[in-house]
């Protein structure tokens, strides 16, 4: 174990490294995050939570942190009839956040309906192959062009790039088909798009989709860039266009903008977007529609942006929703029913209807419906390849040896003819009985058997489930020592409600509630309590955590302040408690990938841990008080904070005018610990803030270290658009009062922000 000498001692050096001070590390370890794991929490403890601090915890807990203004209403509601509420979320208005959602149209379309509008690779392999016609609208029409049109330019730049010149002059290269290239990364050709040359351009493209896409496109993950990073930065080299060609763009009305730059050649499109500053691309996209906005950012490929808007629109929700018990517990078992979202091409489609049908509107309610959403739903089919799965004596197995048996030397489909087994697994290990649970290697290979059949219709058309009977294993199977006779689809359904029904698997979703909700090492008093609940109830979690929330283990002053915030949790937090205007929320999602827990991002199916250990280190308190700083100093694209404005607003009896740079640092300081912290800071916390909070380069350093990309640190030269297209413009430069934005970088970095 290591001691807080020398815990103090090497964050000092790390964050010496990192351009913030010494002073400022000590700081950090005032409460020691770095001690070892803390002891079981007693099962009853005589020292119970009181007053505000009740109120206090319940909000760290039950919500993603509390809002200015959150406690006065809580206590004005009442804490039982506001947590009755939250168990109800249909009761709450939450219009607000649907008006601010309606920026993502993609991210609420049926899959269906997104896979027409905005086509994978594989779909548009399928239309090259005349197995899938070309949209009829004239708008998907040229979307889908431009794509292939696009790939067919990165990959002619990518070759370039990696091979001499050879047998082509000084300004061109020879591309992979034979067909010349200009040496700037644009076609040989003119830049006009004919509709004559648009099929060559999209033949010529379909090679590039190779790195991330085989005959089935299912065999390899995603490639690291499809998602992350910037769309239009292949356009390095293309140069920039002049102001006559740029000011007939500007002179144009939103819709007929909008047609113009849809009829534009990618490498124009491209040289438009090196022309613009952030200005430029706020006015470009001015008076569009969310849809223009959106078909704007898929020109490149649509992946990026069906991903991005289901991030974007998930903090969204996470940080702005009334209905934060709802949101906490989606993550939870978005958590719990982790799937990766560079699993495969359709992964990303299937993420905002995973969310969106499967597991929010189940958050709240049975376990059982849950596990049965999750098993048919086409995000978990994909991920753990169930829908792959076929019988060893299936219907379609027994087909498939004969063809073998006929024809040799005859292609066989890429697809699997096999059992697969990741599912079945998955489900007995992390989904219901956990580890330990009482199964065997033979029940899983039993239950795979059961779940072959359960498969999807059509992918890459955005289909569903179904149960296809001629993939299914015939015969009864026997699963932890139970008969399951042959049912066709009904075998799935009854294994499931064994499986939520069990005992096991009722104590292992009661402890990781409570891991989640009390302790990283919760009394098992409590766990005993929810598993009763749950077996009682047939898994109903409301009654569930209704139980937990009347539970003094709970209460307990030894759980106060007591779990480190997730990576998640302390950014939502902090943006909550700072009252944060987020336009755009791109640059949160990519903070989240510096602090290590990017949004579906976690590959293995165990999901991100719930406990301390695996988040808090040297370089991750570092992380955490840089991106504090670069939040709070204004620094954060798209977003933006009025601290005067929140400092003065219901100050009893203290002029907002003291509130302002050159005021009293002591009592701004003290008004921050009660906006921020709920609470009083410790006094070596204060004594830290006060200490620094005339060093006007500790936000411009943390800035230079957190680097959200664009090479200015803290996105200081990075565009983030409304939509991916730019950063949203700010009325002056810099934070409004720089004393109070730097003290409130400082508190959010602090051991007590870090808990909740």
């Amino acid at each position: 174990m290591r001691s807080s000498r020398f815990d103090f001692v090497h964050v000092a050096g790390v964050c010496g490294r990192a351009a913030v001070t010494a002073a400022l590390c000590a700081g950090l370890v005032g409460e020691p995050l770095l001690a070892a794991s803390p002891k079981p929490v007693p099962a009853a403890n005589a020292g119970q939570m009181q007053g505000r601090d009740r109120v206090l915890h319940a909000l760290n807990r039950l919500t993603f942190g509390p809002k200015p203004g959150d406690m006065a209403a809580v206590q004005a509601m009442g804490l039982e009839k506001w947590f009755e509420l939250q168990l109800n979320p249909g009761k709450i208005d939450d219009a607000a956040l649907d008006a601010r959602l309606a920026a993502y149209p993609a991210a609420s379309m049926p899959m269906d309906k997104l896979e027409a509008k905005y086509p994978n690779p594989q779909a548009l392999r399928q239309m090259m192959d005349g197995k899938v016609a070309l949209p009829s609208d004239p708008t998907q029409r040229a979307l889908v062009e431009d794509q292939i049109a696009f790939y067919s330019m990165q990959k002619a730049q990518k070759e370039k790039a990696a091979a001499p010149q050879v047998g082509a002059g000084a300004g061109s290269a020879l591309a992979s088909d034979g067909s010349m290239v200009a040496a700037n990364g644009g076609d040989a050709a003119a830049p006009a798009m004919a509709k004559g040359k648009r099929r060559q351009q999209m033949q010529a493209g379909m090679d590039a989709l190779a790195a991330a896409d085989v005959p089935d496109g299912m065999e390899k993950p995603l490639p690291a860039n499809a998602i992350s990073g910037d769309a239009m930065d292949s356009g390095e080299g293309l140069g920039k266009m002049s102001v006559a060609e740029l000011q007939p763009v500007f002179n144009q009305a939103p819709d007929q903008r909008f047609q113009g730059l849809m009829a534009m050649a990618p490498k124009d499109l491209v040289r438009l977007r090196n022309s613009l500053g952030p200005a430029q691309v706020e006015r470009l996209t001015a008076g569009m529609t969310p849809e223009q906005k959106e078909t704007l950012v898929a020109l490149p490929g649509s992946i990026r942006m069906v991903a991005l808007e289901s991030m974007e629109s998930r903090l969204d929700r996470d940080i702005y929703s009334d209905r934060q018990l709802e949101a906490v517990m989606t993550d939870f078992w978005l958590n719990h029913f982790n799937v990766y979202v560079r699993k495969s091409q359709l992964a990303p489609y299937q993420l905002a209807s995973y969310e969106r049908e499967t597991i929010r509107p189940n958050a709240l309610g049975k376990f059982e419906d849950l596990l049965v959403a999750t098993a048919e739903s086409p995000a978990m089919l994909v991920y753990l390849d169930n829908f792959r799965s076929v019988g060893p004596d299936s219907l379609a197995a027994t087909r498939l040896k004969r063809f073998q048996e006929m024809r040799p030397n005859g292609k066989i489909a890429k697809a699997s003819a096999g059992l697969n087994e990741n599912y079945g697994r998955e489900l007995m290990e992390l989904h219901t009985l956990g580890v330990g649970g009482g199964y065997t290697q033979a029940d899983v290979t039993m239950v795979s058997k059961v779940f072959t059949g359960w498969t999807l219709e059509k992918p890459y058309q955005g289909g569903g489930f179904v149960f296809e009977e001629k993939r299914h294993e015939p015969g009864p199977k026997t699963v932890l020592g139970k008969t399951i006779n042959e049912g066709g689809e009904k075998e799935g359904l009854e294994v499931l409600h064994m499986l939520a029904t069990s005992p096991a698997t009722a104590k292992f979703i009661c402890t990781k509630l409570a891991v989640r909700f009390v302790s990283d090492n919760p009394p098992s008093s409590l766990v005993d309590k929810m598993s009763a609940s749950f077996l009682k109830s047939d898994g109903d979690i409301k009654t569930v955590l209704r139980t937990m929330f009347h539970a003094p283990e709970f209460w307990s002053a030894d759980v106060y302040r007591a779990k480190v915030k997730t990576p998640l949790e302390f950014v939502v937090s902090a943006v909550r408690a700072s009252d944060l205007q987020v336009a755009n929320p791109q640059a949160l999602v990519k903070s989240l990938e510096i602090l290590g827990m990017p949004l579906y991002g976690m590959q293995t199916p165990n999901g991100y841990s719930w406990k301390k250990d695996d988040w808090v280190s040297t370089g991750a308190l570092v992380n955490r008080m840089n991106f504090s700083l670069v939040m709070s100093d204004d620094r954060m694209p798209g977003t933006r904070t009025e601290w005067s404005e929140l400092l003065g607003e219901g100050s009893a009896g203290v002029q907002p005018a003291e509130y302002v740079a050159g005021g009293d640092a002591a009592a701004k300081e003290r008004k921050l610990e009660g906006i921020l912290l709920g609470g009083p800071a410790s006094e070596k916390t204060r004594a830290t803030v006060l200490a620094q909070s005339g060093d006007g380069n500790i936000a411009a350093q943390a800035s230079a270290q957190f680097d959200l990309g664009g090479g200015g640190g803290g996105g200081a030269k990075k565009d983030y658009a409304g939509r991916g297209l730019g950063r949203v413009q700010k009325d002056q430069a810099g934070p409004g009062d720089a004393q109070a934005a730097l003290m409130a970088g400082l508190l959010l970095g602090s051991p007590e922000f870090q808990k909740r």
